[in-house]
């Protein structure tokens, strides 16, 4: 799975995908990151307050890695080849 993630919103909708990939409940991803079930709801609906910590816990439990790279800069054309 690779995904493009640049907000909180975008990071939450990511291991909500990932997480119903795998047919794990939120309380079950809770219980794999050491984290509350209420923790993994505010994450999915892109609580942009998350503490960084808790991503990487619950990176860790799906066993997943975050990897950094510079901003892809769009242009007018991929605009319009969207619609």
């Amino acid at each position: 799975m690779k995904q493009l993630v640049r907000t909180a919103k975008q990071m939450g909708e990511a291991i909500a995908r990932e997480r119903r990939s795998r047919g794990l409940t939120q309380g079950q991803l809770a219980e794999m990151a050491g984290l509350r079930q209420e923790a993994i709801s505010k994450i999915e609906s892109g609580n942009p307050a998350t503490r960084f910590g808790r991503i990487t816990d619950i990176l860790a439990a799906l066993d997943l890695e975050l990897t950094m790279g510079s901003r892809t800069k769009s242009t007018s054309q991929d605009i319009e080849s969207i619609f």
